[in-house]
């Protein structure tokens, strides 16, 4: 096929490798020097996911963290870490985020620098709605995860429209659904799939799973860093904050999301060393995330 031909005249300058040099850390910087992070996240009974998405940021070393959920969920999510803060948003019925945070989120997003959504959202039409408008007029790097990418499978003609830096991080399964293709055929074709999705989408694509592709469609770097024991709920969610905190600090997208990755599954590693992978959780990595930073010279 074409795209085959197109991947296997990849160059070596395509295929990455080498990790990006890691985010300067000059003496005299401030917390605004390491940019503003904001997560929109959150259900009720899914606190969980948008407080691991805020350590995976604050880990990632962004200078000012907010957790934008529910207003229910204030309260729970403050008492988990006093280092970010918190943003309470209209909720429905059902304890998730309303329509009526758009009219909110309009006046809040341009003080942020990077911008995380989807965990713990669950799936509504008014998420649909917020989803869609997220995705399609936010000009800062946005980092989409869970049901954000779940919601937007079901609109993917909008997935090309952005007016700035997009970076995707499904499962194979979530990317299943926003390809359009089955399953197996994503686990049998997972980089050539990936590559064609970023290309096609101007995306950044995270595809994670063993051996975690990143790729803009051009360069493709595979990660190795990870174990098994990351398979469990909620690593994914410190996944997603650690790439916003990366571009916060001004990384490329293709860059923040391959360092992402990367420290990631090594703070899984080290995390497994101490632990073991049977006793892993997700917010061992989150805590192991300081040790990544040390390993690669932070």
């Amino acid at each position: 096929s074409t795209l085959n031909s197109q991947l296997s005249t990849l160059n070596p300058m395509h295929r990455i490798s080498e990790l990006p040099s890691l985010p300067a850390r000059p003496a005299d910087a401030h917390k605004g020097t390491f940019g503003r992070v904001l997560v929109i996240g959150g259900s009720r009974g899914m606190s969980g996911a948008a407080a691991l998405a805020g350590m995976g940021a604050l880990r990632g070393g962004a200078g000012l963290v907010f957790l934008a959920v529910p207003s229910e969920l204030v309260p729970i999510v403050a008492a988990i870490e006093p280092s970010w803060l918190t943003v309470p948003l209209p909720e429905d019925d059902h304890g998730r985020i309303s329509t009526e945070a758009q009219l909110e989120l309009n006046d809040l997003i341009p003080r942020y620098t990077a911008i995380a959504m989807g965990p713990g959202w669950g799936q509504s039409d008014d998420l649909r709605n917020l989803a869609r408008w997220l995705y399609s007029t936010i000009e800062q790097p946005l980092v989409v995860d869970a049901d954000g990418l779940n919601l937007l499978a079901k609109m993917t003609g909008i997935l090309a429209d952005h007016p700035g830096p997009r970076i995707l991080t499904p499962h194979p399964v979530e990317f299943a659904r926003l390809s359009g293709k089955d399953a197996s055929e994503v686990r049998s074709r997972r980089e050539e799939l990936a590559v064609e999705f970023a290309r096609a989408h101007g995306v950044v694509l995270v595809l994670k799973g063993r051996g975690t592709i990143v790729t803009d469609g051009d360069r493709v770097a595979v990660n190795e860093t990870g174990n098994a024991g990351m398979a469990t709920g909620g690593t994914g969610d410190v996944l997603t904050g650690l790439i916003a905190a990366l571009l916060a600090q001004g990384m490329e997208p293709f860059d923040a999301a391959r360092l992402g990755a990367h420290l990631h599954g090594l703070a899984g590693d080290l995390a497994a060393e101490e632990l073991s992978q049977p006793g892993l959780i997700a917010s061992d990595v989150a805590r192991f995330l300081p040790r990544a930073w040390k390993r690669l010279g932070g």
